[in-house]
């Protein structure tokens, strides 16, 4: 049995931390400091839970591969920012490419968007379309684990 998750349903903090690979104490920060914050609920209170967009869990996936790349906390920040500028085009047809000191948004038509506002020599290429069905397979994946583990329930 196949279970899919709508993304308009949306993904609780843990499973982002899961999906994407981050702790929810980083999570909770980038939230906390505006960096991402959730578009389908945010935190209201002590109790209250976060609910992520897959648009958002697709934004955190970008910012933790900037991150790892070795860019920093604040330029990661203006990456994001420009992303969400430009993110009318259609991702899975572009790539994130990371330089030391530059980040740029290349889509297969051939526009470049300068995400930082200066460069040097390529660092790093993020295709878009890898880090969609990624996530994709590993939505499908919690979800067949959720619907596993309640079919054990009822059975047990």
């Amino acid at each position: 049995m196949t279970v899919v998750i709508e993304r308009t349903e949306g993904f609780s903090g843990p499973q982002v931390c899961g999906l994407v690979g981050i702790t929810y104490r980083q999570l909770d920060y980038w939230a906390r400091t505006g960096l991402l914050i959730p578009s389908i609920a945010t935190a209201t209170g002590s109790g209250s839970k976060r609910r992520y967009s897959y648009h958002d869990v697709l934004e955190i996936k970008v910012i933790k591969q900037l991150l790892d790349a070795g860019i920093s906390l604040q330029r990661t920040r203006n990456a994001v920012e420009c992303l969400r500028d430009n993110l009318n085009a259609d991702l899975a047809s572009t790539s994130l490419i990371l330089s030391g000191s530059s980040s740029v948004l290349a889509s297969d038509d051939g526009e470049i968007v300068d995400l930082l506002k200066g460069g040097q020599g390529v660092f790093n290429i993020i295709s878009m379309a890898g880090v969609i069905s990624e996530l994709d397979a590993d939505i499908v994946s919690i979800a067949n684990k959720s619907a596993t583990n309640i079919v054990q329930t009822k059975t047990a």
